[in-house]
């Protein structure tokens, strides 16, 4: 197991506390994704430049926007059992550590964009930091139910973001990735919400099951995982990709179909949060068979 640096080593354990700001698993999916558009926009090989570059600036970028949410939402995650123990509210880092981190973090992947990729990337990589640091975090997630879904837009971005790097510029087939992205978010979110929902109104934070009831929102998990389904059909159906995809999103998509169904039928929070797992792995499995489908097509 490896070991997790404590106070005997001050600077190693200074530097996790920095480390746990990125929200490292989500930018690992995140930077997975904006890897796959990239290769998913040319026939062959990503320039290896790009392709480091690329990658770096994103997951720097998406680090720096997971501070920043940890920033302003420290108060928050005081409160929930879940995010307490993040190093803000540990009192691990101060405000003023978190900004500065977070500020040069987002600047220096920025400018890797800029310089080592195209105006294009960078621009759009800003576009999503704004959208979920300050636009989501502050305005859409304290005021409204419907903040997973109207900021899901940044969350959905990254393939779009490495479609971009590749090609310079923003296809059809992106949008499609984000599309998928975009109905995915919701039903992953909400499972998360239904059994977290005495934290989330502890916290006053509007989310659906507070505001609208676990029913209410289990219906939405299911009718948001039915359109997913239809919605990953689409590659296949515009020539994107081919079998091996289809049998993926089909086989993929209808063990999420069965969790939904479940989770309406006959709720429980270890029903939730196993589907909420699952839509983890769902997510990069799906993306993983495009990318396979892509160089081995039938």
């Amino acid at each position: 197991m490896k070991a997790i640096p404590t106070q005997r080593n001050p600077l190693g354990h200074r530097l996790y506390q920095y480390f746990l700001l990125t929200k490292p698993r989500v930018v690992s999916l995140i930077v997975f994704c904006a890897v796959i558009g990239m290769f998913l926009a040319v026939p062959g090989a990503v320039p290896p430049t790009v392709l480091v570059a690329a990658t770096v600036g994103v997951a720097l970028v998406a680090g720096a926007a997971a501070a920043a949410n940890c920033l302003i939402e420290q108060k928050i995650d005081a409160m929930m059992a879940r995010t307490r123990a993040r190093p803000l509210p540990r009192g691990e880092l101060t405000s003023r550590q978190t900004l500065v981190f977070s500020g040069a973090l987002g600047g220096l992947g920025l400018w890797i964009l800029y310089q080592y990729v195209n105006p294009l990337t960078m621009w759009l990589t800003l576009a999503t930091f704004v959208g979920y640091a300050i636009i989501y975090t502050i305005f859409l997630k304290p005021a409204t139910p419907q903040n997973i879904v109207i900021g899901g837009a940044s969350g959905a971005m990254p393939p779009v973001l490495g479609w971009a790097a590749a090609t310079g510029e923003v296809a059809p087939e992106a949008l499609l990735l984000f599309l998928i992205i975009f109905m995915w978010t919701p039903p992953h979110f909400w499972s998360l919400a239904l059994y977290r929902t005495k934290e989330y109104a502890k916290a006053g934070m509007p989310m659906l099951p507070v505001t609208h009831g676990p029913a209410f929102t289990r219906l939405h998990i299911l009718l948001y995982t039915a359109g997913l389904f239809a919605t990953t059909l689409l590659p296949f159906a515009i020539g994107m990709s081919g079998l091996i995809y289809l049998i993926a999103a089909v086989a993929l998509g209808g063990v999420f179909l069965y969790h939904a169904l479940r989770l309406y039928q006959a709720y429980t929070d270890h029903l939730a949060h196993s589907t909420f797992r699952y839509s983890i792995w769902y997510l990069s499995l799906l993306f993983a068979a495009l990318l396979i489908d892509h160089y081995f097509r039938f």
